[in-house]
C-alpha cells in the first residue's frame, strides 16, 4: 500500500463526515442536546483531519495517474485547485469545532451561536467537498463527465486528454 492508495481510501471521509456532521449538529441543535452537540463537533474534527490527510497525500495520487495513458492533466489540476479550497473550509469547520467543544465544555452562552456557525460552516464545506470529490471522480472514471464518448467496439473514449 503506498499514498495513492491512502488518498483514495481517505477522500471519503471528508465528504461523508462533513454531512454527517452537519446532520448530528442540526439535530443536536433542534433538541437543545449539548452531547449531541459535541458528539457532532467530533464528526467534524475527524472529518477535518481526513481532509489534511487526503490532501497531503493526493501528490502522491497525482504522480501515479498521471503515467496512465489517456489521464487528463487539466482534470487533476480542476482537482487539485478544488480540494485546496476544501482543505481550507474543513479546517474552518474543525478550528470552529474545536473552539465549540470549549464553549460547550464551559457552559457558554456563546455556545448556541457557535453550534449554528458550525453548522452552516459544514453544509458549506461539504458542497465544496462534492465539488471536490466529482472533479476526483471525473480524473479516472470517463462515464461521469459530458464530453465522454462510446465508440462502436464499447470502450470508452474521451476527447479531453492532454
Amino acid at each position: 500500500m503506498n499514498l495513492a492508495h491512502v488518498h483514495l481510501l481517505i477522500t471519503h471521509l471528508p465528504l461523508f463526515g462533513s454531512i454527517l456532521g452537519a446532520i448530528v449538529l442540526a439535530y443536536g441543535l433542534y433538541t437543545k442536546s449539548t452531547h449531541t452537540i459535541s458528539a457532532s463537533y467530533l464528526v467534524l474534527i475527524i472529518s477535518a483531519l481526513g481532509v489534511g490527510i487526503s490532501y497531503f497525500t493526493g501528490e502522491s495520487a497525482e504522480e501515479l495517474v498521471e503515467q496512465i495513458p489517456g489521464v487528463s492533466k487539466k482534470r487533476i489540476h480542476e482537482h487539485e485547485e478544488a480540494a485546496l479550497f476544501g482543505l481550507i473550509s474543513l479546517i474552518v469547520v474543525g478550528l470552529n469545532s474545536i473552539l465549540g467543544l470549549i464553549f460547550n465544555f464551559k457552559n457558554s452562552e456563546k455556545a448556541r451561536l457557535i453550534a449554528k456557525i458550525a453548522l452552516i460552516c459544514s453544509l458549506f464545506s461539504f458542497s465544496v467537498m462534492a465539488r471536490v470529490g466529482y472533479l476526483g471522480g471525473q480524473i479516472r472514471h470517463t462515464e461521469i463527465y459530458e464530453s465522454a464518448t462510446t465508440p462502436s467496439n464499447g470502450e470508452h473514449q474521451s476527447n479531453d486528454r492532454e
